[in-house]
C-alpha cells in the first residue's frame, strides 16, 4: 500500500511539473500509474532583413563633373572652274574655331583665296584674325584683337593691326546676338611702291548673328578703322552671309566679302568685293 502511494505521489508531481511547461498533458491514474505527456514545441527562425545603408554624417559628397566648354571648329572649301571660251579658276578655303565660357570668348579665323584667268592671277590674298573677349557681366566685355592681311593683287605686302577695346551685347539670346565694339589699335603696313607705315587707328565694329532654325543661320559684320591723325585714311571691312546645314557635320555657306581701302596702292582700285560659295565641315 505504501508502494502504491509513493508511485501515485511521484506520478502526480511529475504531471504537475510538466503541465506548467507544455500543453496539452494527459494523466491517467489507475492501480498502475500511467503518465502520457504530449509536448509540442514550435521554433520559427526568420533571418532579419538586410539593414539599409546608412550614410555617415560628415562624409564628403561625390562632386559633379565640371562643365565642359569645347572648341567648335569648321573648315570650308569652295572651287569654281570654267573651260572653253573662258579659262578661269577660283579657289577659296577657310578655317574657323571658337570657344565660349561664362567669362571668356575666343575666336580665330584663317582665310585664303586664289583665282586666275587665262593663266594670269586675278585673286591672291590671305587673312588671319583672332579675338579674345573677357566678360565682366553677361553683356559687357573687354577685348583684344589682331588682324593680318596680305593681298598680292592689290599690292598689299602686309597689313597688321592689333589693339584692345570694349564691347556690349545689345541682344544676347539663344538664337540671336548683336554686339557693338569700339577701341584703338596700332597698325603697320607695307604697300607696293610705298615705304613701311605705322600709325594709330580707332576701331568701330558691329557683329550680328541669327539662327532662323536648327538648320539655317545668317550673319553680318562691319568694321571701320580710320587713322587717328588722318581720318581720310581708313579701311572698311564688311561681310554678310548665310549657312544652311546639309547634315550634322556638313553645311553650305554663301557670303559676300567686301573690303574698302581709301588709300590703296598706286594704280589700284579702292574696293575689292567677292561672293563665295563653299562647302563647310564642322568638327
Amino acid at each position: 500500500m505504501n508502494l502504491k502511494r509513493i508511485i501515485l505521489s511521484a506520478g502526480l508531481g511529475a504531471a504537475s511539473l510538466l503541465n506548467s511547461q507544455a500543453q496539452p498533458t494527459v494523466v491517467t491514474v489507475t492501480n498502475f500509474v500511467t503518465v502520457t505527456l504530449t509536448n509540442i514545441v514550435t521554433i520559427t527562425n526568420v533571418a532579419p532583413a538586410a539593414a539599409p545603408a546608412v550614410s555617415v554624417p560628415g562624409s564628403p559628397a561625390v562632386p559633379a563633373p565640371p562643365p565642359k566648354y569645347p572648341w567648335q571648329s569648321s573648315v570650308s572649301v569652295g572651287l569654281t572652274m570654267t573651260r572653253g571660251n573662258s579659262d578661269t579658276l577660283l579657289f577659296t578655303a577657310g578655317f574657323q574655331t571658337q570657344r565660349k565660357t561664362p567669362f571668356d570668348e575666343y575666336k580665330i579665323e584663317l582665310n585664303g583665296n586664289y583665282g586666275d584667268q587665262d593663266s594670269k592671277a586675278t585673286v591672291n590674298n590671305y587673312k588671319a584674325s583672332g579675338q579674345w573677349n573677357h566678360l565682366f557681366t553677361d553683356r559687357f566685355f573687354a577685348y583684344l584683337r589682331t588682324d593680318g592681311v596680305r593681298d598680292i593683287i592689290s599690292e598689299v605686302d602686309y597689313r597688321l593691326t592689333i589693339g584692345p577695346g570694349a564691347g556690349y551685347y545689345l541682344i544676347k539670346s539663344t538664337n540671336t546676338t548683336l554686339a557693338l565694339e569700339a577701341g584703338g589699335a596700332f597698325e603697320a603696313q607695307k604697300l607696293d611702291g610705298k615705304d613701311n607705315e605705322t600709325f594709330a587707328t580707332v576701331r568701330g565694329a558691329e557683329r550680328f548673328e541669327h539662327k532662323l532654325n536648327d538648320h539655317v543661320r545668317v550673319w553680318q559684320s562691319v568694321e571701320i578703322l580710320p587713322q587717328v591723325d588722318k581720318l581720310d585714311n581708313f579701311t572698311v571691312n564688311f561681310e554678310i552671309g548665310v549657312e544652311a546645314a546639309l547634315s550634322k557635320s556638313f553645311s553650305l555657306k554663301t557670303y559676300l566679302d567686301d573690303n574698302y581701302d581709301s588709300r590703296p596702292a598706286p594704280g589700284k582700285q579702292k574696293n575689292d568685293a567677292k561672293i563665295v560659295a563653299a562647302l563647310g565641315y564642322k568638327f
